[in-house]
């Protein structure tokens, strides 16, 4: 994944924040191989990490989930609301761990690692991801007051059917295709919520996540949102009324029949899933039938897709500078596309209805 030139050249001064003293060591010999990050200080608890906070003023701040005193989110929420600091919540990948994760990114944090095992493969693995999250997160623009959730809402009942767990919904004869990275679960929770339970569409979604992650983003997505959201799986239908989230290390592809498929061929640009990827199938299934929404993220994945959607007649909306954490895959897709619309955050969801037929889902 490429970064802003000007951010190789600067030292990146970063707070470590970990109840365990040899994750505190694993994580600070880790940053210290990049000559670029100075680990400056080190804490226990979520408490002792605001108040470090508050005393280092550091770049960027890795945080743990699960801690004593005060845990990780809880130190998130206080840091936001005290001195806004990009944050990268370093988790266990069990499914609790990343749910609260998830409830991190939520409350202001801008990434997600896994949690290094201790074994010397895999340290030097989450070595470089640690690495480039913080890099990230390092140009990352974080504000005091968050935008808030929107409630949940419930989704339309579901009918049996006897070719599979479709719930009666037709095939798709349009979709939408959202794509994000840094700072994109806090974005997407202000999207998918928005789009009705009768959508005439099938959803996409291609968040930049670490697998681990992306099914706990998912089940948070579906308890906001009207519309059945999941994690994509190998083979199923794409229908209406569904919104289907690339797993985490597999780009999504939809075949020349409107199913599902997931591989791990080659990362591009750097990520696994990629947007491009997806926009790629998508345009020569659907072309001018298909719409895609770029939301905030570092780099250039999607804009070559985009550009290809849009000459095949489809729509590209990409979310404005002022309200993007990182304003990276909406600068070039604006730029690669010849006619796009570009919205703030809160009219994402309204500016792709706008693209879709005026029809609802039979029921």
């Amino acid at each position: 994944m490429a970064f802003p030139a000007s951010s190789k050249d600067r030292q990146i001064r970063v707070l470590i924040v970990d109840d365990s003293a040899f994750m505190r060591r694993a994580i600070e010999r880790l940053l210290s191989q990049d000559p670029r990050v100075t680990v400056v200080g080190s804490a226990g608890d979520g408490m002792e990490g605001v108040k470090r906070a508050l005393e280092l003023r550091p770049d960027v701040i890795t945080m743990d989930v699960e801690m004593p005193r005060m845990d990780g989110v809880t130190a998130v929420s206080e840091i936001m609301q005290a001195i806004p600091t990009p944050i990268v919540m370093v988790s266990t990948l069990t499914s609790e761990g990343a749910a609260t994760a998830i409830r991190a990114l939520e409350a202001g944090a801008v990434e997600c690692i896994g949690k290094p095992s201790g074994v010397s493969t895999d340290l030097v693995n989450v070595g470089e991801k640690l690495v480039e999250a913080v890099e990230r997160a390092s140009v990352a623009r974080v504000r005091r007051h968050r935008i808030s959730l929107v409630p949940p809402r419930p989704a339309a009942p579901l009918t049996a059917h006897p070719g599979g767990i479709t719930g009666g919904r037709m095939p798709a004869h349009n979709l939408l295709v959202v794509g994000s990275s840094t700072g994109g679960p806090p974005a997407l929770t202000q999207v998918i919520p928005h789009l009705p339970a009768d959508l005439m569409a099938a959803v996409i979604v291609v968040q930049h996540m670490p697998a681990g992650f992306t099914g706990a983003l998912a089940r948070r997505l579906d308890s906001l949102s009207p519309l059945a959201v999941a994690e994509a799986v190998e083979g199923e239908p794409v229908v209406n009324g569904r919104v289907y989230l690339a797993p985490g290390d597999y780009h999504l592809t939809v075949t020349k029949d409107k199913r599902i498929h997931l591989d791990q061929s080659p990362t591009v640009h750097g990520v696994r899933p990629s947007v491009d990827i997806t926009l790629f199938s998508v345009t020569e299934v659907f072309g001018r039938a298909a719409s895609v929404a770029i939301l905030t993220g570092m780099g250039k994945d999607g804009a070559e897709g985009a550009a290809r959607l849009e000459a095949a007649g489809g729509k590209v909306i990409t979310q404005d500078e002022a309200t993007c954490v990182v304003y990276g895959m909406p600068r070039v897709a604006t730029e690669r596309a010849q006619r796009p619309t570009q919205v703030p955050l809160d009219q994402v969801a309204p500016a792709l209805l706008k693209t879709l037929p005026a029809m609802r889902l039979s029921r």
